[in-house]
């Protein structure tokens, strides 16, 4: 009994699969209009805007080399990359992804669509209060930004084992007292094997509509995750970001988003 009940389960999983990659295979196909490009090769200011006073990023011909702060959980260390360019509807994010740590704690985040709250301080247009992001404390994000938010290389606050990696979503939910609680977008995933140091994964990422598609390709493996937005405001507009917590380094190249254009 047991056997069968394992057989039903793992068929179940198996074609969850398969119709999350069908989707996301017809996805690709859509008539998607690339609308920012950038190799990482040249000066990176031109495109980006930079929060955080620690940070360093370096252009070569091997791409955007993007360093944090070196103190591991000062928010001065912090960092975040910013689009210059606004994207609106539903998009498609690809480039290539190199880690440059062999840190064990924190995290790299993909910020979707970044808006402000619109509340105070915090106006909807995000680089009128850069000033309050010199020092990029994770809280002036989820307490203040309408975002998808993507976590990934990323490891718990005092995990020392490597394996221990893991990918989650978020969909912030700005000035409602309560921090990151009810942000999560389900599912987690844990122990993905994709990110080890000096290795080049190529990613992409679709949002479209309340779904939320990423693929990691590397060298001997692919993961496909996928999330749904049920119950939280979607997010329409805005600016793509870069985050990295302190001590945490990576490698961008061929980084291009793409809208659907009417």
């Amino acid at each position: 009994m047991k056997k069968t009940i394992l057989f039903f389960s793992l068929a179940l999983l198996r074609a969850s699969i398969n119709a999350q990659e069908e989707s996301f295979s017809k996805l690709q196909e859509l008539d998607w209009k690339q609308t920012f490009s950038d190799p990482g090769t040249s000066n990176w200011s031109e495109k980006w805007v930079l929060d955080g006073l620690k940070a360093r990023v370096q252009n070569s011909p091997q791409g955007m080399a993007f360093h944090a702060g070196p103190i591991p959980a000062e928010d001065s260390s912090h960092s975040v990359l910013w689009t210059r360019q606004l994207f609106s509807g539903n998009i498609k994010i690809e480039y290539e992804y190199t880690r440059l740590d062999t840190a064990t704690k924190y995290v790299n985040i993909l910020y979707i669509q970044a808006t402000g709250s619109g509340q105070g301080d915090f106006t909807e247009e995000i680089f009128e209060w850069s000033e309050l992001r010199r020092i990029p404390a994770m809280r002036m994000y989820f307490n203040h930004m309408n975002t998808y938010h993507i976590s990934y290389a990323a490891f718990g606050n005092t995990n020392l084992d490597a394996p221990n990696d893991y990918i989650r979503a978020r969909r912030y939910m700005p000035e409602s007292g309560r921090g990151l609680d009810g942000t999560d977008l389900e599912p987690d995933y844990f122990q993905t094997g994709l990110f080890q140091p000096g290795i080049t994964r190529r990613i992409t990422v679709i949002k479209y509509g309340n779904d939320l598609y990423m693929e990691i390709i590397g060298p001997g493996k692919k993961k496909l995750c996928h999330w749904k937005n049920t119950s939280l405001p979607p997010v329409e507009k805005g600016r793509i970001g870069l985050r990295h917590m302190a001590s945490r380094n990576a490698l961008y190249k061929n980084f291009r988003v793409s809208e659907i254009v009417k």
